[in-house]
C-alpha cells in the first residue's frame, strides 16, 4: 500500500476533478486524484469499436459554453461544427413523416401557437432564476412541488405541444419521465443554457465537438498532472475529524493499492456515487437525506455507422425527432474529415426500460426501424453498430446526470455544495451554468479549487495571526 501526503485528494478524474487539480497544482498546492476506473474521462469517453471511433459519452459544445471552449483552445484542440445543411424530420403523434427547415417542427397552426406560448412562459421563468440559486425563485416550493408533465397540461391541452415541449427536458437532457421531476428542475435545465429557447434549439445547444473526441480534454489535463492522477484505485474510506475537529485538521482517503493524507477531499463524482465510500464519521443527516433525493436518468445512446451519409444525398440533416418514436431524437454525428456517415439517437427514460427487456439482436432492430422511418430504410444496415449503456457503468450507473425528485430541488438545493469539514463536493449535477454538461463540470471544478484555495489561505493567515 501506498502512502501520499498532498494538500488536497480528489476522488474522481473526470473533467470536474482534473479541472480542479490543475487550477489547485497552478496555485502552489499538491494533489493526488484517485480514479476508480483504469481511464480518465468520467462520462465522456471515446472509443474505437470495429474500428469506427465514437464518442460513447459527452461530446458537444454549445456557444454559452464559454469556459469549455476557452479550455479547449488552451489544450490546443481543434473544434469543428455539427453537420445541419439540408431539411430536418418530424414524426407527429399519429406517425406522419414530415421534413422541415427552420425551428419549429411542422405542426397544426393551434400546436404552433400552442408551443410557442410555453416556450415564452418558460423563457419568463428562466429569465427570472438564477441557476446557482433557483431556489430563490420566489415561486420556488411552488414550482417544486409540481410534476413539468402536470404543468404542462395545466397551461394547454394540447398534448401533442406538451409532449414536444416535453421532450427536449424529459427525454432530451433530465432523461426521466416529464412526471418524474418538477418544473423549478426544468427552470433551472433552461437557466443554466441562457433560455428555454435554446434547449429547444438544436443547432445551439449541439453545436461544435472536438476532433477526435471530447475525452482528450480530459486526457491532456491529466497528462499535465502527470503521477498525481492515479488509476484503478477507487476510494473505499475517507476519514476526517468530523464535528469535533475542523477542515485544517485533514482528511484521509483510503484506495485499494493507496492511501493518501491530505489537508481537503474533493468528491468529484456524481451524487448517486456518494454511498460508494464509507465516511467516517458518517456524512451529517443532511447530506444523507440530499443524497436519497438525487438520482440519475436513463438513456440509450445509439451509434450508427454506414458507408457514406446517405441522408446528405437525399437533402436531409440528419436532425430527426418525434416525441412519440421509440428513438426521440437522431442527429448527424460525423466525425470530422471522415468519409462515412454517423448517426446519434436516443431513446430515454420508459423507453429505455423497454428495449432492455428485449435480446439484443431484437433491441437493435426495434431500434434501427425507428431510425429508418426517419431517414428511410438504408439505415437498417450500418457497418458498425454501438449503444453506449451508462447504466450498467459500475462507476457512473446513469445518464446524463443527477437531478432531484419532487420536491427536492428547493428543500436541499441550497445545502448541495456546503463543505462537510475539509471535504467539498464538484460535479456537473451540482453546476449552476452548464449544469449536466462538460462546460458544468469544469466550471464547478475551478470553482472548487478557488473555495479551497480561499479556505488554505484564510487558515495561513489565521495561523500566522495566531503567532503574533
Amino acid at each position: 500500500m501506498q502512502t501520499l501526503e498532498r494538500d488536497v485528494v480528489i476522488i474522481g478524474a473526470g473533467p470536474s476533478g482534473l479541472s480542479a487539480a490543475r487550477r489547485l497544482k497552478a496555485a502552489g498546492l499538491s494533489v493526488a486524484v484517485l480514479e476508480a476506473r483504469d481511464r480518465v474521462g468520467g462520462r465522456t469517453w471515446t472509443d474505437t469499436i470495429d474500428g469506427a471511433m465514437l464518442e460513447i459519452g459527452g461530446q458537444w459544445i454549445s456557444p454559452d459554453q464559454t469556459v469549455l471552449a476557452a479550455l479547449v483552445e488552451e489544450l490546443g484542440l481543434e473544434t469543428f461544427e455539427r453537420y445541419r445543411a439540408g431539411e430536418s424530420v418530424y414524426i407527429s403523434p399519429d406517425g406522419t413523416r414530415r421534413t422541415y427547415s427552420g425551428d419549429m417542427f411542422p405542426v397544426g397552426e393551434r400546436t404552433e401557437t400552442e408551443m410557442l406560448r410555453l416556450i415564452g412562459i418558460l423563457d419568463q421563468l428562466a429569465a427570472e432564476t438564477d441557476p446557482a440559486a433557483p431556489w430563490k425563485h420566489p415561486r420556488a416550493r411552488e414550482l417544486d412541488t409540481v410534476s413539468f408533465h402536470s404543468w404542462l397540461r395545466e397551461l394547454s391541452d394540447d398534448e401533442e405541444a406538451c409532449n414536444n415541449i416535453g421532450l427536449f427536458v424529459a427525454g432530451g437532457m433530465l432523461t426521466k419521465p416529464a412526471h418524474a421531476f418538477s418544473v423549478l428542475q426544468a427552470v433551472l435545465m433552461a437557466a443554466s443554457a441562457g433560455s428555454f429557447s435554446h434547449l429547444v434549439d438544436e443547432d445551439f445547444i449541439l453545436d461544435r465537438r472536438v476532433a477526435g473526441g471530447m475525452q482528450q480534454v480530459s486526457e491532456r489535463m491529466a497528462a499535465d498532472l502527470g503521477d498525481d492522477v492515479v488509476l484503478s484505485n477507487p476510494v473505499r474510506f475517507l476519514r476526517w475529524p468530523g464535528e469535533d475537529g475542523s477542515a485544517h485538521d485533514g482528511v484521509t482517503a483510503v484506495a485499494d493499492n493507496v492511501t493518501v493524507h491530505a489537508r481537503y477531499a474533493v468528491m468529484a463524482v456524481p451524487p448517486n456515487l456518494y454511498s460508494r465510500v464509507s465516511f467516517d464519521p458518517p456524512l451529517p443527516r443532511r447530506q444523507h437525506q440530499m443524497h436519497q433525493h438525487q438520482s440519475l436518468g436513463l438513456v440509450i445512446k445509439v451509434h450508427a455507422v454506414y458507408a457514406t451519409p446517405f441522408w446528405r444525398d437525399k437533402g436531409l440533416s440528419g436532425t430527426c425527432f418525434g416525441a412519440g418514436a421509440l428513438v426521440q431524437e437522431v442527429y448527424d454525428n460525423t466525425n470530422h474529415e471522415d468519409p462515412r456517415g454517423t448517426l446519434v439517437g436516443f431513446v430515454s427514460d420508459e423507453k429505455a426500460d423497454a428495449m432492455f427487456e428485449l435480446s439484443a439482436e431484437d433491441r437493435r432492430q426495434a431500434i434501427l426501424s425507428s431510425i429508418a422511418a426517419f431517414l428511410g430504410e438504408e439505415a437498417l444496415s450500418p457497418e458498425v453498430y454501438y449503444e453506449s449503456d451508462w447504466g450498467s457503468e459500475e462507476w457512473t450507473r446513469g445518464a446524463y446526470a443527477a437531478s432531484y425528485d419532487l420536491g427536492g430541488l428547493h428543500r436541499y438545493g441550497p445545502d448541495q455544495l456546503a463543505p462537510v469539514g475539509p471535504i467539498h463536493w464538484s460535479c456537473s449535477d451540482l453546476a449552476a451554468e452548464g449544469y449536466q454538461h462538460v462546460d458544468g463540470a469544469v466550471r464547478m471544478g475551478q470553482l472548487t479549487a478557488d473555495s479551497i484555495l480561499a479556505a488554505a489561505s484564510a487558515e495561513t493567515s489565521a495561523a500566522v495571526s495566531g503567532q503574533r
